[in-house]
């Protein structure tokens, strides 16, 4: 075996001898390290450490401890992914523990109550704000006054149009002043077009945008000292929060959340939107599996009921399912069993 099949390329590629020693496993019901060593030569023993530490390989089952046995790509990589799949769950539980705890504060600040702590500039460390005016006006001072960095979590899928015409210009306006900006959107926004242009607009002025399938809280986080959140079932309202340990909470929480995203691509080529929407489906059937409500795996997920009822329903059919628990249970022991949701159906819409 060539000397330049023993190291892989950069990037975390198999090498080369790895490749030719999965496609030799595949062939086989399982085959022992001088076998192929044989077959292949005698990088076959490195190649047998690098497939097994990517999951790709097994010990054979019954087949003695000498004797390995090929994994299908998709079993390996959901063996792969599953403590960052965690690390999302928890994160997601966490904040919504925090959120139910904030919640807890607003009848007492609606109520006019004159315990809230103040900090330094004598505004309350905790603040609703419950006009979309009032808070549209509150971000906009917020970025003018933003000197170093700005953190946004937005779930929800594509933004809208208006939206997005709103903040356009000030973001650039932001980002000429060398203010850093991070934003992290929902895996369907990449569908769509609008956004997908914000986003070619502002990467080209230096932001940086990735996208997560699911666990983001609405939020806004300026120069680590002042926090904007969303408040459930209320529509245009939002929580300021200048109370550090729960500024450092969000930022955290952000930065938890921007580990383990992808780069938000301003084109998604027939490969990428077929390994997104399998990561969509995936989530769909976990989703499927804990009962919830298809309205609320929309929403997790950042697409309309109408798409997710059209994912939902090709995913039962698929596996021959009666009831959606039922699809969600047997997918979670056949993750390969149905066909991922189809992109092109726009997953914004």
């Amino acid at each position: 075996m060539p000397a330049d099949e023993a190291d892989p390329p950069s990037g975390g590629d198999l090498s080369r001898a790895a490749r030719r020693l999965y496609a030799y496993a595949v062939e086989r019901h399982s085959f022992a390290e001088a076998e192929a060593t044989g077959d292949l030569g005698a990088r076959a023993a490195a190649a047998i450490t690098e497939l097994a530490a990517a999951h790709l390989l097994q010990r054979a089952p019954g087949g003695g401890p000498e004797r390995w046995s090929a994994v299908a790509p998709r079993t390996a990589a959901a063996r792969a992914l599953a403590p960052l799949a965690l690390l999302v769950r928890e994160t997601h539980d966490e904040m919504d523990r925090l959120r139910g705890r904030l919640e807890a504060l607003v009848p007492a600040y609606e109520a006019g109550a004159a315990h809230l702590e103040r900090n330094g500039s004598g505004r309350a460390e905790l603040e609703l704000v419950t006009d979309l005016g009032a808070a549209r006006a509150l971000i906009a001072e917020l970025v003018a006054e933003c000197g170093q960095e700005l953190l946004a979590s937005q779930p929800g899928g594509g933004r809208p149009l208006e939206t997005l015409e709103e903040a356009i210009g000030r973001d650039e306006s932001l980002l000429a002043r060398g203010v850093r900006m991070r934003t992290i959107y929902q895996h369907t926004a990449r569908y769509s077009r609008p956004t997908a242009a914000y986003v070619e607009r502002v990467t080209a002025l230096g932001a940086r945008v990735r996208t997560l399938g699911d666990g983001l809280m609405r939020m806004l986080v300026f120069d680590g000292h002042t926090g904007l959140m969303s408040v459930p079932d209320r529509a245009g309202a939002a929580l300021v929060v200048r109370e550090p340990a729960v500024v450092h909470f969000m930022t955290s929480a952000f930065e938890r959340s921007w580990v383990v995203a992808e780069p938000f691509p301003t084109t998604v080529s027939p490969e990428a939107a077929r390994s997104l929407s399998d990561e969509l489906r995936q989530l769909i059937v976990r989703l499927l599996a804990e009962g919830l409500e298809d309205k609320v795996i929309a929403r997790r997920l950042g697409m309309s009921e109408r798409t997710c009822q059209r994912h939902i329903a090709e995913i039962m059919r698929a596996v021959g399912a009666k009831s959606r628990f039922q699809a969600g249970y047997l997918l979670s022991a056949t993750p390969a069993a149905a066909p991922a949701p189809d992109p092109g159906g726009g997953a914004g819409s």
